[in-house]
């Protein structure tokens, strides 16, 4: 008899997992606003992530956790904005800590990630891609925050490189290429695309092992973080990717002048990474299809940031080669990755949730990085962790009328000059250097009327920028390793 009951018990909470959904989560890497097409974008076909737009909800402003990699991932796990993150910038690990000889500043040992509530409530989790949250071996370990496997770049500088020497899988070095591609070379007289193709191209194995991952658990929930590097920089696609782009887009090769690796057909090589994320997507969905397990999975693509930035003025092209004014990527939007403007925070978004969300629809309501904490728990009726900083956003996914956002969104960036933004409502109140001799004035912008930021409303609305100092007075708690002095709210 108790054997009975043992097994009815078994069963019980063997069904009771099965129930429970699964969360995707894809993430891009410097993804422009309008790099899409259902965000905008005309030049390159990204039907696959049209399709989640289709299926699902798309959400037109929503933002990144910060505007450069690691701080913005570290808000996105964390749910902590970037006035509370351990992580407040792209700091590498060797700084404070020499015995690492790669990746970036790691999170505390007792910060709490979203990955390790998914595990504590049953779930199978794994992270596949880009880390930069700290090196194997010290606080920041991915395996030390509730994922049960890590397989990919753990450091952000080494997949400057698509074709590495080797990847992550957990704890051990997995040799993908005996003679690996830097991500970075001097500038060239002449670009030559086959000079910068290696033998094992890490974003295939990295899909490779993501199908493999759903396959093997589609039988429990599962919570998987997909972090592609796609289409950060340097470019060296494979050659057919390049292939399918018009010759005719290309009549002037990059050379390397603004950093990263030369490519004979920039263009095309940027519109092939793009696609290439695509077509990742594309598996992904196919992969969930196959698994029996697509219709209680909720799937979520973002970017960590804006598209990439601008450098030499006698170029063209922005860092890497990449030639966004042709692209249009940031869809109108001021500034790139590193800024504050729409353009480096702005990041398109889809939610696809079969069955609890309405297929079609979009949503203008704000939202950032430190929401989706809250709001994955919630629609897993998962436990979040206390005192997260995002808010629950699943009504307001669900189009309920009556939703709508309650807290101010923060950024403090200790980087690319010092930059706070705060937004209220439709406002978005900010201020740029305040790590430089001449700090910038405050400006405000009304988002929803000026999406382009071209009319600071600072002297017309200065109560703003009391509200603006008050919440940053408030939500703004010091971090010795990435410090940065707000003039009236820490000063």
């Amino acid at each position: 008899m108790a054997s009975k009951v043992a097994f009815v018990a078994l069963f019980c909470s063997l069904a009771s997992a099965a129930e429970k959904p699964n969360v995707v989560f894809i993430l891009a890497d410097d993804l422009g606003y309008g790099e899409v097409g259902c965000f905008g974008q005309k030049k390159i076909p990204t039907p696959n992530i049209d399709r989640l737009a289709t299926e699902g909800v798309k959400l037109t402003q929503f933002y990144s956790g910060a505007p450069t990699c690691a701080p913005s991932r570290c808000v996105l796990m964390s749910g902590k904005h970037l006035g509370h993150a351990d992580i407040r910038g792209n700091r590498q690990a060797k700084v404070s800590f020499p015995q690492f000889e790669e990746g970036q500043h790691p999170i505390k040992a007792d910060t709490v990630l979203m990955p390790e509530l998914f595990k504590k409530a049953g779930y199978a989790t794994a992270a596949i891609g880009k880390w930069g949250l700290g090196p194997v071996g010290s606080t920041g370990d991915p395996n030390k925050h509730g994922f049960d496997l890590f397989f990919g770049y753990n450091c952000q500088a080494i997949a400057h490189s698509y074709f590495p020497k080797y990847l992550w899988r957990n704890a051990e070095k997995v040799e993908i290429n005996a003679k690996p591609i830097p991500g970075h070379v001097k500038p060239v007289s002449e670009a030559r695309m086959e000079d910068y193709l290696g033998e094992n191209y890490a974003p295939k194995l990295m899909i490779d092992e993501a199908e493999k991952f759903i396959a093997e658990k589609k039988d429990q929930p599962f919570f998987l973080y997909l972090a592609f590097i796609e289409p950060h920089v340097a470019m060296h696609p494979p050659k057919d990717s390049v292939e399918r782009f018009p010759k005719e887009w290309d009549q002037q090769p990059y050379l390397g002048e603004s950093g990263y690796l030369p490519h004979p057909r920039p263009r095309a090589a940027y519109a092939a990474m793009i696609s290439d994320l695509d077509s990742h997507v594309g598996r992904v969905m196919a992969a969930l299809k196959k698994a029996g397990v697509d219709e209680r999975t909720l799937i979520v693509f973002t970017s960590d940031n804006g598209t990439t930035h601008k450098n030499n003025k006698k170029s063209p092209f922005n860092i890497g080669g990449a030639d966004v004014d042709f692209f249009n990527s940031t869809a109108g939007l001021r500034g790139f990755k590193g800024s504050v403007y729409e353009g480096g925070l702005r990041v398109p978004t889809v939610v696809r949730y079969p069955g609890k969300l309405k297929p079609g629809t979009s949503s203008d309501v704000p939202g950032y990085f430190a929401d989706w904490f809250p709001t994955l728990c919630a629609a897993t009726g998962t436990e979040p962790a206390a005192a997260l900083d995002g808010e629950n956003l699943l009504p307001i996914l669900k189009g309920e009328a009556s939703a709508k956002r309650q807290k101010p969104m923060v950024w403090t960036f200790a980087e690319y000059g010092g930059q706070v933004v705060v937004r209220i409502g439709d406002y978005k109140v900010l201020r740029r250097g305040l790590l430089t001799k001449k700090p910038g004035d405050w400006e405000i912008y009304d988002i929803p009327a000026d999406r382009g930021e071209t009319k600071d409303l600072a002297k017309e609305k200065p109560e703003l920028i009391g509200k603006a100092v008050g919440v940053l007075k408030n939500e703004v708690a010091d971090n010795a390793v990435f410090p940065l002095k707000i003039p009236g709210a820490n000063d």
